[in-house]
C-alpha cells in the first residue's frame, strides 16, 4: 500500500523521525497503528539501538535442558560440527 502526502505532512514526518531516532516509514507505522489499532508506544522510551533490541518480545531464549538432560548444546563447536557435516556430505557424493 502507498500513502501519498503533501509535502507539508511529508517534511514534517521527516522532522519528526529524526527528533525520535527512526525513520519516516517507522514513525508513520507506529503512528497509524496507535490511532487504528489501539496499541500505544512510549514515547519516552529509547530508540532500539541494536537488532537483538527490536526484536525483543518476539524472539526468546530456550533452555534445552528442560527437553534434553544435560541441555543439547547446539551452540557448542557449531564450526567443527559444520566442517563435519561438509565433509560426510562430501563423502557421500551429495556436495
Amino acid at each position: 500500500m502507498s500513502i501519498v502526502l503533501t509535502p507539508e505532512v511529508e517534511r514534517a514526518l521527516a522532522d519528526a523521525a529524526v527528533q525520535e531516532g527512526t525513520t519516516p516509514d517507522e514513525l508513520a507505522d507506529a503512528y497509524l497503528r496507535d490511532r487504528l489499532l489501539g496499541t500505544r508506544h512510549d514515547a519516552s522510551a529509547p530508540a532500539p539501538r541494536t537488532l537483538a533490541e527490536r526484536l525483543a518480545g518476539y524472539v526468546g531464549v530456550l533452555n534445552t535442558s528442560e527437553y534434553v538432560p544435560g541441555g543439547a548444546q547446539l551452540s557448542e563447536n557449531s564450526s567443527e560440527k559444520f566442517a563435519d557435516l561438509l565433509l560426510e556430505k562430501r563423502r557421500d557424493g551429495r556436495l
